[in-house]
């Protein structure tokens, strides 16, 4: 019997993208899935292609962005399933644009929603997921490690993940909740190189290309998807892909200005 047989799972930004996959690698492997975005039209046709296959993926509209929101939704998940055993915080946004030109309100909307939404419906769910010695799964970003040039206010509002993370680990780890944070490179998408043509507007080239031009292969979002959930099986601390940038980070905290000039070699100008 599969180690997620009848776990209850509750993925945000479960409409599409990383979203999708995990909620899919996850009904597939035996999970009672439920779903969260903004979008109805997105969630439903998601959550119909999940459920074509006999597998149980249900879903609940809400804005995490709004405390009220989000309690509904962790109480309408406990009347439907009666338990939360995961939760994978994947709601979030990219950004591009130079940092002399970022305002302080553009930093606020992407903190607002890349990090406060998570503690927002993490603080929610902990007391379920501590009485199921559960899991919550943190999607961060390679930026949640290491800045790079024209992303705006990206990077910073990935950052304090890492923190969060491990707090969790230190504080709850004891009392038995599993917490991953998820550092991936770029993902692979069909709008790849287009989204952030407006964003990007005066920027280099570069600036409009995955992870801001990055010299990396962009990530299957279904192989990472089981990935994330075989670190939960194991209950790792951090997933990072691809696995040599921790020999990035490990030197940008030693050397600084060593890990900005490495930064600078593995983005194009």
């Amino acid at each position: 019997m599969s180690f997620w047989h009848q776990k209850v799972a509750l993925v945000t930004g479960g409409s599409k993208g990383l979203g999708l996959a995990i909620a899919r690698a996850a009904a597939a492997a035996g999970s009672r899935v439920v779903i969260t975005a903004r979008n109805q039209e997105q969630l439903a046709a998601a959550a119909a292609e999940i459920s074509a296959s006999d597998r149980q993926c249900g879903w609940l509209p809400a804005d995490i962005t709004q405390q009220d929101q989000v309690e509904a939704l962790v109480a309408e998940t406990l009347r439907l399933h009666g338990r939360i055993d995961i939760l994978v915080n994947c709601a979030g946004k990219s950004d591009r644009g130079q940092i002399s030109e970022i305002s302080a309100d553009q930093f606020r909307e992407l903190i607002e929603l890349n990090f406060l939404s998570t503690v927002r419906v993490t603080r929610a769910c902990l007391p379920h997921l501590l009485k199921a010695r559960g899991h919550v799964v943190h999607v961060g970003s390679l930026a949640s490690k290491a800045a790079g040039r024209y992303l705006g206010a990206y990077a910073a509002s990935k950052f304090p993940l890492a923190a969060y993370a491990q707090q969790l680990r230190l504080e709850l780890g004891p009392q038995g909740l599993h917490t991953l944070l998820v550092c991936p490179g770029p993902i692979q998408r069909k709008d790849a190189g287009s989204r952030y043509d407006m964003r990007a507007e005066g920027l280099p080239a570069s600036a409009r290309q995955p992870g801001g031009g990055v010299k990396l292969k962009t990530i299957d979002p279904n192989w990472l998807a089981r990935r994330i959930l075989t670190a939960c099986e194991r209950r790792q601390a951090e997933l990072i892909v691809p696995g040599r940038a921790k020999l990035l980070f490990a030197v940008s905290q030693l050397w600084p200005a060593l890990g900005d000039w490495l930064i600078r070699r593995i983005t194009k100008p």
